[in-house]
């Protein structure tokens, strides 16, 4: 409560109080990508996946081409990765409970690592392996133009999921105004960031596997085959190591985009009851959820009760948002400095 000794706002520095930000845009600010949205984009990836993992296996029985066969592992490991990031998307739309009371949301990061621990183990290692054998043990392949138009079917497919992809990211970085790559690394939605990761590493596995295809047949050398094999064994670990990393940052615990603290802090001193703020972090707890923690100085000499009665209300205001989960106010120290929009924490 502001009686005067507190630390008042500096002579010069006035707060904006307007709230002019869109408040629809917190979900946003903090990550989201859209549920229904996102599972629309993993869908549609998984389809697209069993198609052509199905076809890639064909393909490398009928050629004996080593690429073909690190591609078949690829899309097998990406199919399988779809299976998690729907459960992902499941587990995390469940609601609150009693032991959970902030919800499930981060199950999307639990089950999304599984997903990228899966795309290393699996597209990564079985191609790496496969690609050694094939230098230690070469073998001819045959039957190139079965290769050729299953990888040109595989590529139209790839395209599509990750145009979808594209679309979604695309449209959620333009509300943030950020550059499309910026946002699918930052984001909340974990199942975004690796369907578009995924099938962007899935063309260039695609364009690999025929050029290694191409200069064995050109060649009649199974050498380029099977260093193509490895080369997309190590793409997809590097875009799998990315994907666990982004997870980990997020299970462990991340804070939202400063734009959303910003966009919080300014709702919070546009409210009749709140003097200023001292305190404010905002905490990622699933795909464009959040749980604000914060301290702020009432106005006027209020009695305690009274006192609680009004963050109360504040808080309750403020979880109204279907990005927040959660809110935790508590009384700001006088000594405290005011936070200010636009200023570091």
């Amino acid at each position: 409560m502001t009686d005067g000794s507190g630390p008042a706002d500096a002579p010069g520095h006035e707060v904006d109080r307007s709230g002019s930000d869109s408040w629809e845009e917190l979900a946003a600010r903090s990550g989201g990508g859209g549920g229904s949205e996102s599972l629309s984009t993993v869908l549609i990836a998984f389809g697209a996946n069993v198609l052509i993992a199905l076809a890639k296996t064909a393909a490398a029985v009928v050629t004996g081409s080593a690429s073909m066969v690190a591609e078949a592992a690829h899309s097998w490991a990406d199919s399988g990765n779809e299976v998690f990031l729907l459960i992902a998307n499941r587990r995390a739309a469940k609601p609150p409970d009693q032991q959970h009371p902030f919800g499930h949301g981060r199950e999307v990061y639990f089950w999304s690592l599984f997903a990228a621990i899966g795309l290393f183990a699996v597209g990564a290692g079985v191609s790496v392996t496969h690609g050694i054998q094939g230098l230690r043990h070469p073998e001819a392949a045959e039957s190139f133009v079965v290769a050729y138009v299953v990888l040109a079917i595989s590529f139209v497919l790839e395209g599509t999921s990750l145009l979808q992809a594209w679309r979604q990211a695309r449209a959620a970085a333009d509300v943030r105004h950020e550059d499309l790559l910026d946002h699918i690394i930052a984001t909340s939605d974990p199942t975004v960031r690796a369907v578009f990761f995924e099938d962007s590493a899935a063309i260039v596995g695609i364009v690999i596997a025929a050029v290694g295809i191409g200069l064995h047949e050109l060649t009649g050398s199974s050498v380029p085959d099977a260093v193509g094999s490895i080369l997309v064994g190590l793409l997809l670990g590097v875009v799998a190591i990315l994907l666990i990393e982004r997870n980990r940052d997020f299970l462990v615990g991340q804070l939202a985009d400063p734009r959303a603290r910003d966009l919080v802090l300014r709702w919070l001193l546009a409210q009749p009851e709140v003097e200023r703020v001292s305190s404010l972090q905002i905490m990622v707890v699933g795909a464009g959820t959040v749980i604000v923690f914060g301290a702020v100085d009432l106005t006027g000499n209020a009695r305690e009760g009274e006192v609680s009665h009004g963050l109360a209300h504040v808080e309750a205001r403020l979880r109204e948002h279907p990005a927040v989960v959660g809110v935790v106010l508590s009384l700001a120290e006088p000594e405290e400095p005011s936070l200010r929009p636009g200023t570091p924490t």
